[in-house]
């Protein structure tokens, strides 16, 4: 369980270490803007060039107003209250570029902030905040061809339910009905579910980019529930990967198979996960060789040469990681296993620790790679 615990205790110490005190700081510049993710017509909170966040609450009967930036409630920015009742505060230092969850501690209480779209992190619905970052163009919404994000049921009978998942499907898919596409199997982390990788992760966007570029063949991508929150912090040793596996393997690939117009074999499927959704693509395709060719783990570990028992059934392995997380693992990792003739690509993402400008950056690095 040794890859388990560096996963978890990366997550753990990473995740919520998004907004520190800094010193000698220059001056705050007054050029705040409205969060790209703020809720309809609101504008706290909002975030500047240098990427500082400011946050207004109003609560005019509450004795103590903070932001808890990050998984885990570290990082929290105390807020003065103004004479209209209204509470505000500006973040010490700029937080990383990219998407951070967050939520509000009023009077000892934790809430979501009115102002910001809520998303599925830390096992409830979290605010959001996106500080843009400078490379921000390959995840963003353009005129391009879009392709399809829907969203499926399908029939667990290991669980005794019908379990949900969400497919990309890309442009052009409802078009030409004799062309079949490659699958990727796409894991969320820990605390996240089946819609963190289009709400969070925009993976749809940076597939339609892709495609739109020229820079990738279109694949199908599956997204579907970890089981993992079944499990909380503290009692993850204990987690056990059987009832998961069995839904991916056993039920959700043929569904995908029977239902969609999948190239239905080892060689045109890939499984890649980030964090904890890292753990279950490296746990599953070690245990089932003969179902998947191409793995990712995305902050999500390593594999070791000794561990592919079959080097002839990998098409690749990718390892990524931020830059602020363990970035010699993974380049030692790749090397290992392309000494041995595995073929095996690391990516560090520069800047960023274990948070979704990391993943979504993986995830633009890795789309080009598979399937060749």
């Amino acid at each position: 369980m040794k890859l388990f615990s560096v996963i978890i205790a990366s997550f753990l110490t990473l995740s919520g270490s998004v907004c520190i005190s800094q010193t000698n700081q220059p001056a705050v510049i007054d050029d705040f803007k409205p969060s790209t993710v703020n809720q309809p017509g609101q504008e706290y909170p909002k975030v500047n060039s240098q990427g500082y966040a400011r946050f207004r609450i109003v609560a005019p009967q509450a004795q103590s107003v903070s932001v808890s930036l990050g998984l885990g409630g570290r990082g929290g920015t105390k807020l003065a209250k103004a004479e209209d009742g209204s509470w505000m505060g500006t973040t010490e230092g700029p937080m990383d570029e990219g998407f951070h969850y967050y939520h509000l501690t009023i009077d000892g209480g934790t809430f979501n902030d009115p102002g910001a779209l809520n998303f599925y992190g830390s096992t409830r619905w979290e605010s959001g905040i996106e500080i843009p970052a400078h490379d921000k163009d390959f995840y963003a919404l353009k005129e391009v061809p879009h392709g399809n994000v829907q969203q499926i049921l399908f029939p667990s009978k290991s669980t005794g339910t019908s379990r949900r998942a969400f497919v990309y499907t890309p442009f052009g898919y409802d078009k030409d009905k004799a062309e079949r596409y490659p699958v990727l199997y796409l894991q969320h982390g820990w605390g996240e579910d089946e819609t963190a990788w289009s709400n969070q992760g925009h993976a749809n966007l940076i597939m339609d980019n892709l495609i739109a570029e020229g820079k990738i063949n279109p694949f199908i991508i599956v997204m579907t529930y970890g089981m993992t929150n079944e499990v909380k912090i503290g009692g993850m040793r204990n987690f056990d990967i059987k009832p998961f596996q069995t839904v991916l393997v056993d039920e959700l690939i043929p569904y995908i198979d029977a239902n969609f117009r999948t190239l239905a074999d080892q060689s045109h499927r890939a499984m890649a996960g980030l964090s904890m959704g890292g753990y279950e693509t490296h746990t599953i395709t070690l245990a089932q060789p003969d179902v998947f060719a191409y793995y990712a783990l995305l902050s999500g570990g390593t594999y070791s040469p000794t561990e592919i028992t079959d080097k002839s059934k990998v098409k690749l392995i990718f390892l990524s990681c931020g830059s602020r997380e363990n970035p010699d693992a993974v380049k030692k990792a790749a090397e290992a296993l392309n000494g041995v003739g595995i073929k095996a690509v690391s990516y560090v993402s520069q800047n960023t620790a274990h948070e979704f400008l990391t993943w979504r950056r993986s995830l633009y690095e890795l789309a080009p790679l598979l399937f060749k």
